[in-house]
Parts: structure tokens; C-alpha cells; sequence
């Protein structure tokens, strides 16, 4: 058997519609909060004049949240059958998407779900609506706040181009957009920054909506330190993958300086061209060509 089962909402809308949407809900041990928000979820959706279907991904829960799901009979359930990761349990649900658009959200009561018809609304003038916590309320871990500060420079850096709320788990996008990036995706929390990278660096349009955001229910799954480095490996590689030359240029140029510098002291005080000097150019010039062939695959690769 396979990896997931399938369970289909009773009653749900057959014929997609242009802009109808598909309400993805990664849950993983979230017994304390997920019918709840749910709940929410249904009453802001009912009210829309589109048609919708809410699929929730169950990612191999331990708790007793397999069996609230499975009571259902108002969403579309996705089942791993093991533990895979919030961004494996995005990319399931987003392969079983029915709809033109895709919108995720949390199952942990940290994201204002009665705001999401503003971000579907929206998306009809953009290629991804991300709502940004910027809003009057937001709660956040001080702690968490640094690395994502320094995270988020970086990412614009990368991006050229400003970055509100880099790994926001609520948003809206293309179904057709994101579909293209899902094999780079990756399978752990990193899945909302490299959608991010992916799609300002292909010049999509990404529109970033203020949201508030709040205490979770329940237990948090992210582990700081090692989900900080995993972003910061994530956004190197997502950098070397669309925007080569803003990662490697400046290596380039490190070295470029380092050979004026080691040529300036053989010419001066050496009076002699040394090894070290000879190897700084040739480091130089063979990270350019690496720079220039990188950004020349990049431009010839086929993506939008």
C-alpha cells in the first residue's frame, strides 16, 4: 500500500471553477485544537460565493487526532501513514488539489483563519498572497525573532527586493505556479521559505497581506537551532538555484580583492610573484566562469 489513504469530503464540488479554491491543512498531533479550527475554517468558507474544498493532511499523528479527522465528514482527509514533515504533508495535498487556487493554513490557532477570504480575493490580481504578520496583534517568540530577522535580510538580499514575512504558514497561491517548484520543495518547515525564493526570483507577482497572529494550542514543533540552520542551508541553496550569481559573485570578489591585496606585497615588499598569489587569481577567475555558467543554466531552463 501506498504512503497515504484518501478520504473524500461527502457532498463536495465536483465542476472547478476558475477561481475556486483548495484549503490545505497540514495537521501532525494537534488533538487539542484541530476540530476547532476546522470549525472556523468551514464557516469562513461556506460564506464565499466559489467553490472550495478543505483537504486536511493527517502527517501520521500519534495522538487521538486520527480519529477526530476520520468523525468528519466535511473535508477531504489525506492520510501519510507515517510521520513525513509539515512541507511533505503541503506537497501531498497540493498534488490532490482540485482547484486554481491553493490555500494553506495552520491547525494550531496561531493564524487568523477569518481573514482568509481577503487573501482568496486577493489572488485573483497575483500569483501568491502572503499574509504577513505584521498586523496590530502579533505574538512572537523573541527568541525566534533574531535568526528570522537575519534570515529574512539575507533572503531579500538574495530576492533584491523586500520580504515582509519570509515563512509565513498562511497564504495563497496558483495552483498551476506552485506546482512547477514541487520538486525542490522540500519536506520540513523550510516548504514556505522556498516557495517564497522560488517565486520572487521567477518574477511572479507576490502581494503581502498584514495578518495578526497568536499563541498556538498545543505543543510547538519547531525545534530553533536546528530548524534555523536547516533554513539557512535551505536559503543558500535556493539562492545557488535561482540567483546564482548574487551567491557567488561576492566569493568571487573576496578572492578577487585577496589577489590585489597578495599581488600589491610581492610587487612591493616580496618583489616576487609567490604561489599564494598565482592561487588567489586562479580561485578568482574559476569561481566567475562557475558564477557565470550557473547563472547561464539558470536563464536557459525552462520554469515558468
Amino acid at each position: 500500500m501506498g504512503e497515504f489513504q484518501i478520504n473524500p469530503a461527502k457532498g463536495s464540488a465536483k465542476v472547478p471553477q476558475l477561481w475556486a479554491v483548495s484549503v490545505i491543512v497540514p495537521v501532525f498531533n494537534e488533538e487539542d485544537g484541530v476540530a476547532q479550527t476546522l470549525d472556523e475554517l468551514q464557516k469562513v468558507l461556506a460564506q464565499m460565493e466559489y467553490p472550495y474544498e478543505l483537504v486536511v493532511v493527517d502527517d501520521g499523528s500519534r495522538d487521538r487526532t486520527a480519529d477526530i479527522l476520520s468523525a468528519r465528514t466535511d473535508i477531504q482527509l489525506l492520510q501519510h501513514r507515517r510521520n513525513r514533515g509539515y512541507g511533505a504533508a503541503l506537497k501531498t495535498g497540493i498534488a490532490h488539489a482540485k482547484y486554481p487556487l491553493v490555500a494553506i493554513t495552520d491547525a494550531d490557532g496561531t493564524y487568523p483563519n477569518d481573514r482568509l477570504s481577503e487573501l482568496i480575493a486577493l489572488a485573483q490580481e497575483a500569483d501568491m498572497v502572503v499574509g504577513a504578520r505584521t498586523g496590530a496583534n502579533v505574538t512572537y517568540s523573541k527568541l525566534r525573532s533574531i535568526p528570522k530577522y537575519f534570515l529574512g535580510a539575507f533572503a531579500q538580499w538574495i530576492a533584491q527586493q523586500p520580504i515582509p514575512d519570509i515563512n509565513s504558514g498562511m497564504r495563497v497561491f496558483r495552483t498551476s505556479a506552485v506546482k512547477k517548484f514541487l520538486g525542490i520543495l522540500p519536506d520540513t518547515f523550510s516548504f514556505t521559505t522556498t516557495i517564497t525564493l522560488a517565486m520572487l526570483t521567477n518574477n511572479y507577482v507576490v502581494h503581502y497581506h498584514p495578518i495578526d497572529y497568536f499563541h498556538r494550542k498545543g505543543r510547538s514543533k519547531i525545534k530553533p537551532i536546528r530548524d534555523t540552520l536547516r533554513f539557512v542551508q535551505l536559503i543558500l541553496r535556493t539562492g545557488v538555484y535561482f540567483a546564482p550569481l548574487r551567491i557567488f559573485l561576492p566569493i568571487a570578489g573576496f578572492f578577487f580583492g585577496a589577489f590585489g591585496v597578495s599581488l600589491a606585497i610581492d610587487i612591493f615588499v616580496l618583489q616576487d610573484i609567490t604561489d599564494t598569489t598565482l592561487l588567489m587569481f586562479v580561485t578568482a577567475i574559476q569561481i566567475t566562469i562557475f558564477a557565470l555558467l550557473a547563472d547561464m543554466i539558470d536563464k536557459r531552463t525552462t520554469r515558468f
